[in-house]
């Protein structure tokens, strides 16, 4: 079956998931048109895609987006950290608990099954398998795991942060979607042709990837939001605000906010991304700030929420004495000139 995401949340036909907040929801994610081409150039190469950008520029919301659209469970989640190992993508092996328990009694019966645990990708491998062949990967548990023979999307999230030999290493895993338990056996776990995950990986650009590893990917840059689009999200994100947004606090605030991560005179320390655009919004809301009116009407309030955007105290202050000064006037005026030039 061809596989098409088309980033529109009302293709899903299945069930829906149920939601209780703690997760991005899916039906809220507005991906551009050239990061839908690119996970559509992914499904069709059958390749992991790898996602880079800035932090908050919603690479990892995607993969939520994508199992949504496709009728999926929720994406199996990988969380790189900076002593991960390519095995770790697929099982963890308690060696010491094994080692522990094989000396005393209460060890009876116990196999090396009891103590591995399946990983995301490894999870995602075996899910893709037949009933008969999933049997043996649980052993005794195998009553609490009633779904097989289904795909599942992968979210591999920050891969740059792991040692350097870390992408080089599971290039083959990854790409022909298989992996060995040395522990347990010694064939090969194959992922079920029909249902081979689909694999999302995200880099903040922190610093380069081996070249072999990216000839085996997809790849897209995620870009930051213009004005427009950011209005569009927050019109989707916050719909608690109404339907204007030509005019008055958010069209100023998304203005401002755009001339705090650009203006080229005071580089922020940490540029605010579109997540903490949606908190000081909401915080904004919190403090009773009117939407008809513009910031210089409300300043107090204004001030008062900065911190949903200011990360450091060097900007605290800054924007802080900003907009009480009401210098961000002139410097949202600068900006808009600059943007125009740049259009012209």
């Amino acid at each position: 079956m061809k596989l098409q995401y088309q980033g529109n949340p009302e293709n899903r036909r299945a069930e829906a998931w149920d939601f209780d907040g703690s997760e991005p929801d899916p039906r809220l994610y507005m991906p551009d048109a050239g990061l839908v081409d690119a996970v559509n150039v992914a499904l069709l190469l059958r390749r992991p895609l790898l996602l880079a950008g800035e932090p908050g520029t919603g690479k990892t919301e995607l993969a939520t987006s994508l199992a949504w659209e496709l009728d999926l469970d929720r994406p199996l989640v990988f969380e790189t950290k900076s002593t991960s190992v390519a095995r770790d993508l697929f099982y963890y092996y308690d060696a010491v608990g094994h080692f522990r328990l094989s000396k005393e009694e209460k060890a009876e019966g116990k196999t090396v099954l009891d103590f591995l645990q399946w990983n995301a990708l490894g999870e995602a491998i075996i899910r893709s398998k037949p009933e008969r062949d999933v049997r043996e990967f649980f052993g005794r548990d195998f009553s609490e795991f009633k779904r097989y023979e289904q795909r599942h999307v992968v979210l591999i999230d920050e891969i740059d942060k792991a040692p350097r030999d870390f992408p080089n290493d599971l290039l083959n895993e990854v790409e022909r979607k298989f992996f060995r338990v040395p522990e347990w056996r010694r064939d090969r776990v194959v992922a079920n042709p029909p249902y081979t995950p689909i694999v999302i990986l995200t880099s903040n650009s922190e610093k380069n990837l081996p070249d072999a590893f990216l000839r085996r990917c997809a790849f897209y840059f995620i870009r930051f939001p213009n004005e427009e689009t950011l209005v569009r999200i927050v019109a989707k994100k916050l719909p608690q605000f109404g339907q204007r947004r030509e005019d008055g606090l958010i069209r100023e605030a998304i203005e401002l906010f755009l001339t705090l991560r650009e203006n080229p005179e005071r580089k922020l320390d940490k540029r605010p991304a579109t997540a903490e655009l949606i908190d000081w919004l909401m915080m904004l809301k919190e403090f009773e700030a009117e939407t008809e009116r513009s910031i210089g009407d409300q300043q107090e309030k204004i001030v008062k929420t900065i911190a949903a955007i200011s990360k450091s105290e060097r900007d605290q202050e800054y924007i802080g004495r900003a907009i009480d000064s009401g210098r961000w006037k002139g410097l949202v005026e600068s900006w808009k000139k600059r943007r125009e030039g740049r259009s012209a």
